[in-house]
């Protein structure tokens, strides 16, 4: 049985690496503004390594950032804000909503960036999912299959049509309408913070729970099969461009030409065709 609290970082809660504070900033779907993005290399050159590490999650990372008894330090935590990337305090670390980084620009069943936006904000104003823990993770597929083999704790598949079967831990759920999804995964996150219970030895995914969140429902007969990730160079809606295990530096950054940037769950950065954001 775990015996520890979750530690996933952020940037009120620093993890303590050997070359200094290491925080993560969390994306809805990956999307980003190029000046954001430029404002949070800035904050990276003057206080950090110089770049901005991407994850698996499609989320940003600085690293060796200067620490004060196990925090940031307050003028390096104001510039990091000053950014937009920590909209709330509050619920920082449970904003994990990973999207199929094409919606909106080229395939798919359905545009899944409101779905996002939305669900976004009804996490952020239910004070109760301040304490979802922090590696508890959203999956939303268009419907083109790039995230099905995703694990997550809850989540959607688009079928077409205006709806979408939702996620449930390794389950199935119920078919829903699109417009209605993210009220439905805002409300089971609810019911999971209610049955998970406080301490270090809570749960920290749906599976984990002593049994079902809901009941199970058979797979859609309209599911996709799984599309694979992401290819590297172009690809439709953009070109997908790979990001090192070292990060993002000044020249890589000022290569991205496009107003708005997608960080994708392959460890790249998709950038849309020009007319597309």
């Amino acid at each position: 049985m775990r015996e520890r609290s979750d530690r996933c970082p952020g940037v009120l809660r620093p993890w303590p690496a050997e070359d200094g504070l290491l925080v993560r900033l969390r994306l809805i779907g990956g999307r980003i503004g190029a000046s954001v993005l430029q404002s949070l290399l800035d904050v990276a050159e003057e206080y950090g390594d110089g770049r901005v590490h991407v994850t698996a999650r499609a989320n940003l990372q600085v690293r060796s950032l200067p620490d004060v008894d196990g925090r940031l330090r307050p003028d390096a935590l104001a510039a990091l804000e000053r950014t937009g990337l920590l909209p709330s305090r509050t619920h920082e670390l449970v904003r994990n909503v990973m999207v199929s980084p094409q919606t909106g620009l080229a395939g798919g069943r359905a545009d899944l960036r409101p779905v996002a936006e939305e669900l976004d904000r009804l996490l952020c104003a239910d004070p109760a999912l301040a304490t979802l823990p922090g590696r508890f993770l959203v999956v939303l597929d268009d419907g083109r299959g790039d995230l099905l083999e995703r694990s997550c704790d809850l989540g959607l598949v688009a079928l077409g049509g205006g709806s979408a079967q939702l996620r449930v831990g390794s389950d199935w759920g119920p078919v829903v309408p699109l417009d209605e999804a993210a009220a439905r995964i805002v409300d089971l996150a609810g019911a999971f913070v209610a049955r998970r219970g406080s301490g270090p030895c809570a749960p920290w995914h749906v599976d984990e729970l002593d049994g079902r969140l809901t009941a199970p429902v058979a797979a859609d007969d309209r599911l996709p099969r799984p599309g694979g990730p992401l290819p590297f160079g172009v690809v439709p809606g953009g070109r997908h461009v790979p990001v090192s295990y070292a990060g993002l530096d000044r020249a890589a950054v000022t290569a991205l030409v496009a107003d708005r940037l997608v960080v994708t769950p392959w460890r790249g950065v998709l950038v849309p065709e020009e007319g597309h954001d």
